[in-house]
């Protein structure tokens, strides 16, 4: 309201000018590092209006491929690109269609009751623009070609350059085409076929960054990548008791439906005033109503939780004679994100030499176009991990997916423990673990990596039993 009020700035055109030409520090209470602050969020903003979510783009993108596999003459539709490898955003939603007929197909394509505009009609490519604003160029195949299109077009551009080099080195070309030798098609048909007859392991999408997968592929030692179904229960749920949408008996709900052993309610401590949180009394409450629930509902194990804010000294939100009584305590900052590094290093250590503490939850504070992660030493917090036998959480609410890849890689080559949570604020929310699943599969994690892939049994005696 000042910079408005006394600067008359009123776009973020001019705000960027403003701050670039030091003019916001003049104003009282501001200062340089206001200015900084004010440009790093500027830039935020424009990778936010270059790049959308993943999480928000993938139902919508789905959402188009079923329209066009209704088309007359497409045999097979993929979606490809960063959609396919799960990248925690995108820019476009490139589209693979296979079919005989593309000239007949490309003019369908262009009918579809979401493209808002036609950007090029041919029989090889369509592209369109969508109404939620993204751009998707549709390739057109024949289905004989889907294992060389689905690897030529799921890229990473670096993969792809990674896969023709050793292509040329083994007397081949690839392209969307065929892997080929002079003109003999050598295999075109799968995925797997591609990358066995380029002596490779079968690469999973969401590891096809040239990371060092094509070296592991070659000696047979790929991972087995969590599979999208292998969670047994999510352990980082809020209802309308804090700062949720829905009852605790609605959310529980939603975890039988899809078929969890076990779950956990999460909701904010009382430090949390803006998340509504809970202070012992009212904790106390809701742990009489999960209780109740769970003699309700005894197809799902009900676990007691709270996300408990870590105070800006390293202590938990309430006492261990409270955190006694839970079986599942997460811990989380929520303030303070301007602390220095070693202050938010010390903050972090603290929490993870409590007992009681199960794990940390969106471990780094960002959020994808919208906040920094805040600096911490990730080396210093990874080694008191390890030595407390601590896990941490990859986050899958679409803005958050946090740990990002490499973090998570880092976790695994540690032997530090994950888990991989949902942070629901409403029913509709716990869908979002594929999110989560697809990020540990693009940090290389295996089933072993996470404690709630184990079935219920197994997750009691490794993590509720103190």
């Amino acid at each position: 309201a000042r910079l408005y009020k006394e600067l008359k700035i009123d776009s973020l055109k001019k705000l960027e000018e403003f701050a670039r030409a030091e003019k916001i520090r003049r104003l009282s209470g501001f200062g340089e590092k206001s200015e900084e602050d004010i440009l790093m969020g500027l830039e935020l903003v424009k990778k936010g209006t270059e790049r959308k979510l993943m999480g928000i783009i993938l139902p919508y993108a789905r959402g188009i491929v079923k329209e066009i596999s209704k088309l007359p003459h497409v045999e097979k539709v993929e979606l490809a690109g960063s959609l396919r490898r799960r990248r925690e955003t995108v820019k476009d939603m490139d589209m693979v269609v296979f079919t005989e007929k593309p000239a007949l197909v490309s003019k369908s394509l262009t009918k579809l009751s979401e493209v808002e505009s036609i950007i090029r009609v041919g029989e090889k490519m369509t592209s369109v623009r969508f109404k939620n604003g993204l751009q998707s160029d549709v390739r057109l195949l024949p289905l004989k070609l889907y294992g060389s299109g689905m690897v030529h077009f799921t890229g990473s551009k670096e993969h792809g350059i990674a896969i023709r080099n050793r292509a040329i080195k083994m007397g081949m070309k690839f392209s969307e085409y065929g892997l080929l030798k002079g003109n003999k098609i050598m295999a075109s048909k799968t995925e797997k076929e591609v990358y066995e007859k380029l002596g490779l392991q079968f690469v999973p999408p969401e590891m096809r960054e040239n990371e060092g997968e094509i070296e592991l592929a070659e000696k047979k030692k790929l991972p087995e990548l969590i599979g999208y179904n292998d969670i047994h229960g999510d352990l980082h749920t809020h209802t309308n008791w804090s700062d949720g949408s829905n009852t605790t008996e609605q959310m529980i709900q939603r975890a039988i439906e899809l078929g969890y052993e076990y779950c956990a309610v999460t909701d904010h401590t009382k430090s949390d005033v803006v998340a509504n949180g809970l202070d012992e009394k009212r904790l106390k409450q809701h742990l009489i109503e999960i209780e109740k629930l769970q003699k309700k509902y005894t197809q799902i194990h009900i676990l007691k939780g709270a996300e408990v804010a870590i105070l800006s000294d390293g202590k938990l939100d309430y006492e261990n004679k409270t955190l006694k009584e839970l079986d599942i305590v997460i811990g989380s900052i929520h303030s303070g994100f301007k602390n220095d590094e070693n202050k938010m290093t010390q903050r972090l250590v603290s929490a993870m030499q409590n007992e009681y503490l199960t794990f940390i939850a969106h471990p780094t504070g960002r959020l994808v176009n919208q906040r920094n992660p805040y600096n911490f030493n990730l080396e210093k917090i990874l080694d008191e991990a390890q030595k407390q036998k601590k896990a941490f959480e990859i986050n899958s609410f679409p803005s958050r997916m946090d740990f990002d890849a490499h973090h998570i890689r880092q976790c695994v080559q540690r032997g530090i423990k994950l888990v991989i949570n949902t942070d629901s604020h409403s029913v509709s929310n716990l869908d979002f673990m594929e999110l989560g699943i697809g990020q540990a599969r693009r940090g290389w994690a295996t089933k072993e990596d996470v404690l709630n892939t184990l079935p219920w049994k197994q997750f009691e005696k490794k993590v509720i039993s103190r």
